[in-house]
């Protein structure tokens, strides 16, 4: 009984000391940090802002549910979202945080000469993502394990990269942006489909919505400017930026 007191201390001080850690380690990123600002966290948020925007919680893979939701066309209206998309038949995409993938697979059919590349950072999603492209016997898409940081794509070889739903998840938006732009060619344009921030009535957590104004100062902060503005989706922004 002794032995198992001893041990249960001793595993409840070393949970102390890794989050005294973590917690130091969070103050002294944030005492040099230049690019990102830290504040108490919210319910939905990490704690972290940028240009004053508080970023989101991740959704984990437990939502990938979510994401197949059969639903999800009438909600979001996403096969005009898709045709809204303008590709060469050649062309190559990135979808940056693809999850299950329900973007990356419609997008390879617009694509029949060129590639897709579904951008992951979570191991299951990655497996549910190979999982699908084998049921599909798919040619098109090929499945990237990303960063937060960085997808993980060549320099100079991207025509669009898309984000939906991704962007305030983004742990280090700054850089992202910057190994976004890297990876785009010199035509390049970056898609954001993200829920409208400014409209009450689309009843998604606050932290999951953007306005324009907020993506337009954080996108040109990074080097780019916006192209085009759609506004034909049921609760999305749809937002092209091109390089400035």
């Amino acid at each position: 009984m002794k032995v198992k007191v001893v041990i249960i201390i001793f595993f409840i001080s070393n949970c102390f000391a890794k989050c005294n850690a973590q917690q130091e380690a969070i103050r002294s990123n944030a005492a040099k940090d230049t690019v990102y600002t830290y504040r108490r966290a919210s319910a939905d948020g990490i704690g972290k802002f940028y240009f004053g925007r508080e970023i989101a919680h991740v959704m984990g893979a437990t939502g990938s549910n979510w994401l197949e939701r059969n639903n999800r066309q009438q909600e979001e209206n996403t096969n005009l979202a898709i045709e809204k998309i303008s590709l060469a038949a050649d062309a190559t995409v990135a979808d940056i945080g693809a999850g299950t993938g329900y973007y990356s697979f419609k997008l390879a059919l617009k694509v029949p000469k060129g590639k897709v590349y579904a951008v992951e950072i979570q191991d299951e999603l990655i497996r549910f993502l190979l999982n699908k492209k084998s049921l599909l016997r798919d040619s098109i898409v090929e499945i990237v394990k990303g960063s937060n940081i960085s997808p993980n794509l060549a320099p100079n070889s991207i025509d669009l990269a898309i984000m939906v739903d991704v962007y305030h998840e983004l742990e280090f938006p700054h850089e992202m942006l910057g190994a976004i732009r890297g990876s785009l060619k010199s035509n390049g344009k970056i898609l954001l489909i993200e829920y409208r921030g400014e409209d009450p009535a689309v009843q998604i957590k606050a932290l999951h919505k953007t306005t324009v104004a907020q993506l337009n100062t954080e996108l040109a902060a990074n080097g780019f400017r916006l192209d085009y503005r759609g506004e034909f989706l049921p609760m999305q922004h749809f937002l092209l930026y091109e390089k400035r």
